[in-house]
């Protein structure tokens, strides 16, 4: 795409892949991490570039956020985008669902823990659309496929840290070396 887009006297942008990042420290004002992290994850239903797919919790921050995480995204409404007060519609396409789901089951047979499945939520009138509700892994590792891979849905995974130069070194690691947030009551 870069190189037809150039050749033709095109501005090109192209990236061939995402794996966002937000580090949150044990000093962060936890209220607004959880907010941020739920509309970055799975605001449009996690199906954009910049969509936040990785938490990294430095310390002891995923005991005391991930109960917060769990209260708002309980409380997201998943509906068809006509329905009044919908908040999150369904994945866009059958491959994208299927996606989805088989990465559903490779976390927890990599050993991730799903501490909330998307897949318990049924939409009444629509049980053949690809709806699937918020999803979230706990204890995610690098080595992890949904660690590595780009996902494009509703799944977010935490990786746990005991330091924010640990949490450095692993968002830069990252091949796809996009977008970090880091919060912090530092600023």
């Amino acid at each position: 795409v870069y190189v037809t887009g150039t050749q033709s006297g095109k501005r090109v942008q192209a990236l061939g892949g995402a794996k966002n990042h937000m580090v949150v420290l044990p000093d962060a004002d936890l209220d607004l991490a959880a907010d941020s992290v739920v509309g970055a994850a799975y605001g449009s239903t996690g199906q954009r570039c910049m969509a936040i797919s990785i938490l990294v919790a430095v310390g002891d921050v995923a005991d005391r956020l991930i109960p917060l995480i769990r209260d708002r995204i309980g409380r997201l409404k998943v509906a068809p985008g006509e329905e009044p007060g919908a908040e999150m519609g369904p994945l866009t396409t059958r491959e994208g669902f299927e996606r989805v789901l088989s990465y559903l089951d490779k976390g927890r047979t990599e050993g991730a823990d799903l501490v909330e499945d998307g897949r318990t939520v049924k939409i009444p009138g629509h049980e053949q659309g690809f709806f699937v509700g918020p999803c979230l892994f706990d204890r995610v590792t690098p080595a992890m496929s949904i660690y590595q891979d780009e996902i494009f849905g509703p799944v977010l995974g935490i990786v746990r840290l005991p330091t924010y130069e640990e949490a450095l070194r692993l968002v830069n690691a990252n091949r796809y070396a996009n977008g970090v947030a880091i919060f912090t009551n530092d600023g």
